[in-house]
């Protein structure tokens, strides 16, 4: 019987599905896990999948964070490696040319809520706590986490969240934008039929709106303007929107080639 993966890669129809398994662990992040998610991440961006979903197997946690015992001891020089370790994996989301989905089911705290923080959209089931506990350990998040967090959610939330270490539950998180959609489970048929919603459509032209919405938090709103034009411009460039455009006057759904 082959040995039981860390993190496990599969399709299910067209979307590549990146499985945290050490549920024993609340799928706690180790640095070989971490560095797992960095390879699956580079398989699903070379095949042909319109989106990627990340989750946690078991119904306990999405992930519950860093694997503690093994950072105990560490010197400076290992501490900054794990830590941009976990940046530099994480920030592969942003630049692929399909969006992410995380699924929450269950906990997702410290590093684990930094991989959701980082994925495009996130989803989650009722029972999801969310949180970014660090300072519990005299710590403050490591893998993104001060940086994204208050760009979902804003700085006096995110402020919050770190400096207390407490843990939202999904109606607080849905409201305040930190998940975008409360599902049944299992949490994987939810968030499939959300990802269905999105990945039919253009990926270039989805993948600049993605774009768009991102930098606008980056930039002074006359440069986000200059570059919602130019991006605009190119999905008018593309094929499709010549279909979408002739899809609309002929009344029948559009046949995007990714064009």
């Amino acid at each position: 019987m082959p040995a039981k993966l860390p993190v496990e890669y599969s399709r299910i129809d067209e979307f590549a599905l990146i499985t945290l398994n050490r549920p024993e662990a609340l799928n706690a992040l180790s640095v070989q896990v971490v560095k797992d998610i960095g390879a699956a991440i580079d398989e699903a961006a070379a095949s042909d999948a319109r989106a990627i979903l990340i989750t946690g197997a078991g119904e306990k946690a999405f992930c519950a964070g860093a694997d503690i015992s093994e950072f105990m001891g560490r010197n400076i020089v290992e501490a900054m490696a794990a830590t941009e370790l976990g940046q530099n994996t994480f920030a592969k989301l942003d630049s692929l040319t399909i969006p992410s989905l995380a699924v929450i089911n269950g906990y997702a705290l410290g590093g684990g809520l930094e991989l959701a923080t980082a994925c495009t959209l996130r989803v989650a089931t009722s029972n999801a706590n969310l949180g970014v506990p660090e300072i519990k350990l005299g710590l403050i998040p490591g893998y993104g986490g001060t940086q994204r967090l208050p760009r979902l959610v804003g700085q006096g939330r995110a402020l919050d969240m770190v400096m207390t270490g407490r843990m939202v539950g999904a109606e607080e998180a849905l409201s305040m934008g930190l998940i975008n959609r409360i599902v049944e489970a299992p949490a994987v048929d939810g968030a499939i039929a959300y990802a269905r919603e999105f990945a039919g459509y253009s990926l270039p032209v989805l993948r600049y709106g993605r774009e768009a919405v991102m930098r606008a938090d980056q930039s002074a709103l006359t440069e986000g303007f200059q570059i919602e034009r130019d991006l605009n411009t190119l999905a008018f460039q593309g094929e499709d929107s010549t279909e979408g455009a002739t899809a609309f006057l002929e009344k029948r759904a559009p046949n995007f080639k990714d064009r």
